[in-house]
Order: C-alpha cells, then sequence, then structure tokens
C-alpha cells in the first residue's frame, strides 16, 4: 500500500514539475509588449471602459424616467 501511495505521488510530483517546465517554455515563446505599447493599450481599455460606463448610465437614467412616468 505504502508503495503505491508513493508512486502516485511521484506521478503527481512529476506530472506539476512537468507543467512547470513547459509553462516556462511557454512564456519564453511570447512576445511581450513594450512599456510605451502596454500604455497606449490601458489608455484605450480605460476609455473604452469610460465610455460604456457612461452609455449604460445614460440607459439607466432614461429607463428611470420612462418608469417614473408610467407608475406615477
Amino acid at each position: 500500500m505504502a508503495k503505491e501511495q508513493t508512486k502516485k505521488e511521484t506521478k503527481r510530483e512529476l506530472g506539476v514539475l512537468r507543467y512547470l517546465r513547459d509553462t516556462r517554455g511557454e512564456l519564453r515563446k511570447v512576445t511581450w509588449p513594450t512599456r510605451e505599447e502596454a500604455l497606449k493599450l490601458t489608455y484605450i481599455v480605460l476609455g473604452v471602459t469610460l465610455v460604456f460606463a457612461a452609455f449604460l448610465g445614460f440607459l439607466d437614467w432614461v429607463f428611470s424616467q420612462v418608469f417614473r412616468l408610467l407608475f406615477s
């Protein structure tokens, strides 16, 4: 019984090590953005987020006005 458990632990440890090694190898293949590219993309994401937040806020206001007129 102890040998089976040791084999399972060894297989699990080898699996984890292989996973970490493969992950490291894949991360080496990644083309990382430059600092300028990362900042530019961050500003784009923030801008789009703000625009959608304003749009959804406006829709919320419109619907609340419509419901207020309908139910009062």
